[in-house]
């Protein structure tokens, strides 16, 4: 793990989640939803977001069953990950995200937002859950 700047990603088919933390203080926040199928509008995206916020590394989370095993969205997730380390050149870590989502419905509950409203933050709110998990464990580089 280096110091300095972190982007996490909560990947899916057509939302991507973004959050951003710094290793010195290890405090995830979300950042935004990137609300795309288009590979090339996704990966411009972030391409702005990697030049404004400057990271050290990127984070993927990994979707996997409960019983830890692979299915299709783990294969995506994967290949999104190598793919944002062939454009960007950064290191890229993938961790683990099961029940992310549900502790990112859960945050905004807390936070007061719920049912609906909750949709347009859920996917940032999942990759900032996904970046506290990295922080405790930073999983496997790819």
């Amino acid at each position: 793990m280096l110091e300095g700047g972190v982007l996490a990603f909560d990947f899916g088919e057509r939302r991507i989640g973004v959050a951003v933390g710094d290793t010195l203080l290890a405090i995830p926040h979300p950042l935004t939803t990137i609300d795309s199928t288009i590979n090339d509008e996704r990966f411009a995206t972030i391409a702005a977001l990697i030049k404004e916020w400057q990271p050290r590394q990127l984070v993927v989370g990994l979707p996997v069953h409960a019983d830890g095993s692979e299915h299709q969205m783990t294969k995506l997730a994967r290949r999104f990950a190598h793919r944002l380390k062939g454009r960007f050149g950064l290191p890229v870590w993938l961790v683990d995200e099961r029940h992310t989502s549900l502790l990112a419905e859960t945050l905004l509950r807390e936070a007061g937002i719920h049912g609906r409203k909750q949709k347009p933050a859920l996917d940032q709110v999942a990759a900032q859950a996904i970046l506290a998990t990295w922080f405790d464990d930073p999983g496997i580089a790819v």
